[in-house]
């Protein structure tokens, strides 16, 4: 199984959106797929479910949620509990997001050095998010999980990064986005560095712990638009910095010269601004690149649908060939 996050420090990069549509994207290709909201903004779980579900998710007992799956742990009660994996699709699993997920940030802070002492506890506290994705993709019998996590550096994020085996850093082309590289970068090989020396002094126990390999795989910049005015001669400005910036915060290579935005190897999509197809998206909860007439998607709007099928098509398997997975060859049958 291979687990892969999607990270950036800064926020409003269409970081959600994109792990949404590339978790449906998996399914349209047959792929089962675990979309794990680690988010406590729970801004993904909002996407998948409507209002109504998601209260009643979130009303019920503890499990049905990451937080709830968590707390027996953390409220020193035992492990973590056996998760509710929401079935969005017949391919598509949900471990459901919860405001009440920032309360155990505290605690993952706390137990992060007890580490260095071998403490069991703080082995099973720091892979908690690690341990339930793994558990979520075997009870559905997914290959992929995709994890979506806030704009931030605190403890959260580091505990639900170490969960995966890769990264890819949503961007937008503005200088925050830029700044948000040079945030994360170095706190992501610090984060990997410091969990292989804890790794090394690991308790005698069968726990099951992540490998913290947080590889970066390439960088997608999001929104932008193809209109001939200002804002695109703006965009071009910092999109042509984006190239050296990630090589030297994310992959620590100090090249003295960068290539060209269209010839970077780690840029793996620049997807354009679909403008008035996500507020239908968003209406008819589903997908852009799957409406329908019926949602309001006639006319113009289904070219822009089918070009954005294949937009998101081409990107997810970019993704997964960078992160080493191998798709179907072919779509499935239209549904």
């Amino acid at each position: 199984m291979r687990t892969i996050g999607f990270f950036n420090n800064k926020g409003g990069v269409g970081k959600t959106s994109l792990v949404y549509h590339i978790a449906w994207m998996l399914s349209e290709l047959g792929v089962a797929v675990i979309a794990a909201d680690l988010d406590p903004q729970a801004n993904l779980t909002s996407m998948f479910l409507p209002d109504e579900r998601l209260e009643e998710l979130w009303s019920q007992p503890d499990g049905t949620t990451v937080n709830g799956a968590i707390r027996p742990l953390i409220e020193g009660e035992g492990d973590i509990a056996t998760a509710h994996v929401e079935a969005v699709s017949e391919e598509i699993g949900l471990l459901v997001g919860d405001l009440r997920l920032s309360g155990i940030e505290d605690e993952l802070s706390t137990v992060w050095p007890d580490c260095l002492s071998g403490k069991v506890r703080a082995f099973r506290v720091t892979s908690a998010f690690a341990r339930l994705i793994a558990q979520a993709a075997e009870a559905r019998g997914a290959t992929i999980a995709l994890v979506d996590v806030g704009p931030n550096l605190g403890a959260i994020n580091r505990a639900a990064l170490l969960a995966c085996d890769s990264l890819v850093i949503p961007l937008g082309a503005d200088l925050f986005s830029l700044q948000g590289l040079r945030n994360m970068g170095p706190a992501i090989k610090r984060w990997r560095e410091e969990w292989r020396d804890r790794l090394e002094r690991r308790p005698d126990t069968p726990l099951a712990l992540p490998e913290g390999r947080m590889q970066p795989v390439g960088y997608v910049i999001m929104r932008h638009s193809v209109r001939l005015d200002r804002p695109v001669l703006a965009y071009n400005k910092w999109i042509a910095r984006i190239p050296g910036d990630y090589a030297t915060s994310v992959l620590g290579d100090d090249r003295s010269t960068a290539p060209e935005p269209d010839q970077d190897q780690n840029r793996i999509a620049l997807l354009k601004d679909y403008r008035s197809l996500m507020p239908l998206a968003q209406e008819a909860r589903k997908p852009m690149f799957l409406l329908k007439p019926a949602d309001g998607a006639f006319g113009g709007h289904q070219k822009a649908v089918l070009g954005c099928y294949e937009d998101f098509e081409t990107l997810t398997r970019g993704i997964m060939n960078r992160c080493g997975v191998t798709l179907p060859r072919a779509r499935l049958p239209a549904r």
